[in-house]
């Protein structure tokens, strides 16, 4: 068995925290204002609201892909907001991992090199041992010369979970990584990252308009008009639907 850094042993600290951070689009869109929010280690956060309500400009401020026009972003200990390329990009290869909704698979190479690519990107030496790991949690072992066209669009996204582990980042972001999944396999796919949390310690922050997906959350964060408008503790799929209702009133 692969030894595997339990995260839960560090000391207790938000893994990305987001201080009075706004974003302004070109044209005046002010996606962002001023929000503040940290993700503790070891949890697993669902950021809800409406369209337009900004969560995906959040996830992407917080993953260091996009940067604010004000505020502070620490990932991994690091103002991200502040860092120029190719330090941002060391940074995120480093310290996150991303889960999409629409996969983002390279066709052209098999599971197990899609699975090994982030690290062979970055220049590290990849740990076969772990992504070998990886593939048997997520039901794909004996699957690593299949090619992303050979599989379910499931088996594509738990694919990209193990992608998204195979560097043992500090935290995950997923933008809707359920939403292009029918039911049953999404659910699968949620009792993944629910597992990666409660058996690894891993730090997942994850955009959904779901309310049964934010309920595998251990909170749920709302968004309006660019602020946070509250937060739901272990939330039920009726609490986030309730909640959501009284955001699009």
């Amino acid at each position: 068995m692969v030894q595997v850094r339990d995260v839960r042993q560090a000391p207790p600290r938000d893994v990305v925290e987001l201080t009075g951070v706004t974003k302004v689009h070109p044209g005046g869109v002010r996606a962002l204002d001023g929000v503040s929010v940290g993700f503790a280690r070891g949890s697993f956060t669902a950021v809800m609201g409406p369209s337009g309500s900004g969560k995906s400009t959040l996830l992407h401020c917080a993953a260091g892909l996009d940067r604010p026009t004000s505020g502070r972003v620490v990932l991994a200990g690091q103002d991200v907001a502040t860092l120029r390329e190719p330090k941002l990009t060391a940074v995120r290869r480093a310290h996150v991992g991303f889960v999409f909704q629409s996969f983002n698979l390279v066709d052209s190479l098999s599971v197990w090199d899609n699975v090994l690519l982030p690290q062979r990107l970055a220049g590290t030496r990849p740990d076969r041992g772990w992504a070998r790991e990886l593939l048997a949690r997520v039901g794909l072992a004996g699957r690593e010369k299949a090619r992303p066209g050979q599989l379910s669009g499931g088996q594509q996204q738990r694919v990209a979970l193990a992608r998204a582990l195979a560097g043992r980042p500090e935290v995950i972001f997923g933008d809707e990584p359920t939403g292009a999944l029918d039911l049953t396999t999404g659910r699968d796919v949620l009792a993944l990252l629910r597992s990666f949390v409660d058996e690894l310690g891993a730090t997942i922050v994850m955009v959904t308009h779901d309310p049964a997906a934010a309920a595998w959350a251990d909170r749920a964060v709302f968004l309006a008009d660019g602020r946070i408008a509250g937060e739901l503790s272990s939330p039920s799929a009726e609490q986030v639907s309730a909640r959501m209702m009284e955001l699009t009133r």
